[in-house]
């Protein structure tokens, strides 16, 4: 179930970006940052449908979660990268190149290695206080470093770093999903009392503006490829650091399927660069 519901979360996030990143570069620049971007950019049409499709992302994302392990559902997210290629052709016109069918096919070959071999089993369905404050400051340092250095950096670089912090918090927000909906069992008291559900809202709002600051530069490649990049790594590391799920039976699987999980993000690297010499360089803001 958590196989299909994954997928089926990648589809809806994939027409989401194509649809977030029309509207994300019209933006100006100096405010990319701004905590009121998202309002603004919730006054357009196109935007708000992106939106819309990333809510139903979500719901399928968090009932994956709900039946399966975060180091499983997180990287089948990945695979948005290949559905936004048709996404991109009928909605945008983006052309779809010899480049772009070779990063799908190494993406989706990295992936089906990565599950196989991972062969993921169940851990815990909340990781320790401890566990949460020790990998929530790395993560929250971590981010804060990325962010201090993209400041007066050209379209790329600061798209990387910008792209980077946000793919870092997609993972964490990943954790905080796993937990919330399994709260949802203990009732709707229990819901709406737990710290995890304000901690997630807080972590995908800073998460989400910080994507957009990262495709508005209009460095599409470096945002893209970061973003998805860090989101299924971090999210196998919390999986395993923190919420004890198995990755591997022997160690001949972890290396293979260390190897898949290579293979998929060199994939989307290549298929983000391979996208971007595509795109015209876009005009100053």
């Amino acid at each position: 179930m958590e196989f299909v519901l994954g997928i089926a979360a990648a589809i809806f996030f994939a027409l989401g970006t194509v649809l977030q990143e029309r509207e994300a570069q019209e933006v100006p620049e100096d405010e990319a940052m701004n905590a009121g971007v998202l309002l603004k950019l919730a006054r357009r049409p196109v935007w708000m449908a992106g939106i819309a499709a990333d809510g139903l992302g979500f719901i399928c994302q968090a009932a994956a979660l709900h039946f399966g392990q975060l180091a499983v559902v997180q990287p089948l997210l990945a695979a948005s990268v290949v559905f936004a290629l048709p996404f991109g052709r009928f909605i945008v016109h983006r052309r779809v190149t010899r480049k772009d069918s070779l990063g799908a096919a190494a993406v989706t070959a990295g992936l089906v290695f990565f599950l196989v071999m991972a062969n993921p089993e169940d851990g815990v369905d909340d990781a320790s206080t401890m566990g949460w404050i020790v990998s929530g400051a790395i993560a929250g340092a971590v981010c804060a470093v990325l962010v201090v250095a993209a400041r007066g950096r050209s379209a790329s670089p600061r798209a990387a770093l910008l792209g980077m912090s946000a793919g870092i918090l997609f993972g964490f927000s990943a954790g905080l999903t796993l937990t919330v909906v399994d709260s949802l069992n203990e009732g709707i008291v229990e819901l709406i009392t737990d710290w995890h559900l304000y901690a997630l809202i807080a972590v995908g709002w800073i998460s989400m503006t910080l994507s957009q600051a990262a495709l508005q530069t209009g460095a599409l490649p470096a945002a893209v490829s970061t973003q998805m990049s860090l989101d299924p790594v971090v999210s196998v590391l919390l999986g395993v650091l923190i919420f004890q799920e198995s990755i591997h039976d022997t160690f001949l699987e972890g290396a293979v399927a260390a190897l898949g999980l290579a293979v998929m993000i060199g994939g989307l690297v290549y298929l983000a660069r391979a996208q971007g010499a595509e795109e015209p360089a876009p005009a100053p803001a």
